[in-house]
């Protein structure tokens, strides 16, 4: 009898950079190298123990039953108050709030509910690669909207992005405080950005998952806010994931417009039904209790962001761009004049530690390389020590 073979649409997918280095990284420590990552987006926090206790807390009250695949109600409301607290915007509970499975399937439903198949994404690039797949299983077509390093940040430019439109293209998959690159897009940016949204009817996903982590000035700010029209086009994306470190939960909302949310509900119901009952409850927790320890754990961002740009800042061959949200810095090796994997995969093998290669997030990314300061301490410290040394090895054999 012949095998199994799995579908056609399954060819199209490939795994994420992350899994794929994950993969080179297994094989290396199988042969006893010893490695230090500064890859993944995983914060090293503990989640606050208040919400831990919430948690806790349900499981003890029997919060064990089917959820209300919406989100229970507690949660939604305090999903409401958190976007009119933190954003400026209003969302109604009952019929503009969704709560899901994290980010990922907020993204994943937010495809499946408005693409038609053969509908054109733009994905600005460098691109969260793990966009890719979820836009090809929704039926969708990737289109690219090429970045430019200017002035020490990546800069996406409006005019690119109507630039990359065509008769198919449905929705631009915004991404502010930008993964990987490091950029908060600005009021100025936005309303541009915006303006080609309004113009060419598009769909704006906006992924928001980095909202709490910015420095030096730099503010979040929702595309949803700029306008009645642009709430009106606007999908928020949001999850717990990064703001209180629970990636583990799986947890996450959604805020649109009436009709997308029921649609968008609509793929829920069929497929995730949302987080347990007792995960929403120490959701609703972490949202309406004090947020100190959303800027605690920015703050020693902060401070390992300012150790990544002294360790890094000067190396010869590496010029760091100063992340602006977020906890990834971008280098710019391009003055080393080898591809970005290339320099990366020395870096593993000859090293000992670990970075994400730019030219996986798109040929937009090519001569840079991603150096997560997610976990902090002894692990960053020797991390960039031996960046350090790498690069200075790598500029030597030139």
């Amino acid at each position: 009898m012949a095998a199994i073979e799995p579908s056609a649409r399954i060819g199209q997918l490939r795994p994420t950079a992350v899994n794929s280095i994950l993969a080179e990284v297994r094989a290396l420590q199988a042969e006893g190298k010893s490695l230090i990552s500064l890859m993944r987006g995983e914060p090293d926090f503990r989640t606050p123990a208040h919400i831990v206790e919430a948690a806790q807390k349900a499981l003890r009250d029997g919060r064990t039953s089917y959820p209300d695949n919406r989100g229970e109600p507690r949660l939604r409301e305090a999903v409401r108050l958190k976007l009119e607290r933190d954003n400026g915007l209003r969302y109604d509970p009952a019929s503009e709030i969704l709560v899901t499975t994290g980010a990922t399937f907020g993204i994943h439903a937010a495809l499946t509910a408005v693409l038609n198949p053969g509908d054109e994404v733009l994905l600005p690039e460098p691109v969260y690669d793990a966009y890719y797949s979820p836009v090809l299983l929704a039926g969708g077509v990737v289109r690219a909207v090429p970045a430019r390093i200017a002035g020490g940040r990546f800069v996406l430019d409006a005019e690119a992005i109507d630039a990359a439109c065509g008769p198919r293209t449905r929705m631009l998959l915004l991404n502010t405080p930008w993964n990987p690159t490091g950029t908060v897009f600005s009021r100025a940016e936005l309303e541009r950005i915006a303006d080609v949204v309004l113009r060419r009817g598009l769909v704006l996903v906006s992924d928001e998952i980095y909202e709490a982590i910015t420095y030096e000035g730099h503010q979040h700010l929702s595309p949803a806010t700029l306008s009645a029209e642009v709430r009106e086009r606007t999908i928020v994306v949001n999850s717990f994931s990064k703001t209180y470190a629970m990636t583990g939960w799986r947890a996450g909302y959604c805020a649109a417009p009436p009709a997308i949310t029921q649609a968008m509900f609509l793929v829920l119901q069929q497929s995730s039904r949302g987080p347990a009952t007792f995960v929403q409850d120490a959701c609703t927790e972490a949202l309406t209790a004090s947020q100190d320890c959303v800027a605690a754990m920015r703050d020693e961002y902060a401070s390992r962001r300012t150790a990544v740009l002294r360790a890094l800042d000067g190396v010869a061959g590496c010029r760091m761009l100063a992340p602006e949200g977020g906890f990834f810095a971008m280098a710019d090796v391009r003055a080393l004049g080898t591809p970005s994997n290339d320099v990366r995969r020395a870096l593993m093998r000859d090293h000992g530690v670990v970075v994400a290669h730019g030219s996986a997030y798109g040929p937009s990314g090519e001569g840079t390389l991603r150096v997560s300061f997610a976990t902090g301490g002894d692990t960053l410290q020797r991390g960039l020590e031996r960046l350090r040394a790498g690069f200075a090895a790598l500029r030597a054999v030139e």
